[in-house]
């Protein structure tokens, strides 16, 4: 079951001195925060932060919260998770939450053989890389779209089609 509150990002410290908050995002492009009017500062939605402002700064993401008007209230935000809510989000097709991932069977395309599971992504530029893991080894795939043949959330399952040598250990 996937959450309805995603982890999006860490309040890292303060900018300036009417509170507001600098936020290391969690996501491709700190822009991608700017399209919320609220976060909530736990994976229930229960204590939620308004957005009176929110601007990307270089790496990071400022906002100002409605009622965090000094550096003393920010102050007492930092090291905190950011949390957004699920049904505000529509992704592209073929875009996911790195935490949708995690966790999901692995299998091959041609053969239905079991390849393992979804341990983490690695963001390098290019194209995103897949952990796979399998029987305490670890396989690096690229999230292309030569090799990823099907992404099933609801099934929590990834259907691939390796490149040579990455599970078989052939040159």
């Amino acid at each position: 079951m996937r959450k309805p509150y995603l982890e999006t990002g860490r309040i890292v410290g303060t900018h300036g001195v009417r509170g507001e908050l600098r936020v290391q995002p969690w996501s491709d492009n700190p822009a991608f925060l700017t399209g919320f009017d609220g976060f909530y500062l736990d994976g229930r939605g229960e204590k939620r932060l308004e957005a009176e402002r929110v601007r990307p700064h270089g790496n990071v993401v400022l906002l100002k919260a409605r009622g965090v008007d000094t550096i003393e209230e920010a102050e007492k935000l930092r090291g905190k998770v950011l949390y957004i809510d699920r049904s505000a989000v529509r992704l592209e097709e073929g875009r996911y939450f790195i935490q949708d991932l995690i966790g999901c069977k692995v299998v091959d395309a041609d053969s239905g053989e079991t390849l393992g599971s979804l341990s983490d992504v690695s963001e390098t530029g290019a194209n995103d890389v897949w952990h796979v893991k399998r029987e305490g080894e670890e396989y690096l795939v690229p999230a292309i779209p030569d090799v990823i043949v099907e992404v099933d959330l609801d099934k929590e399952i990834i259907v691939l089609r390796p490149l040579k040598g990455i599970f078989d250990h052939a040159d």
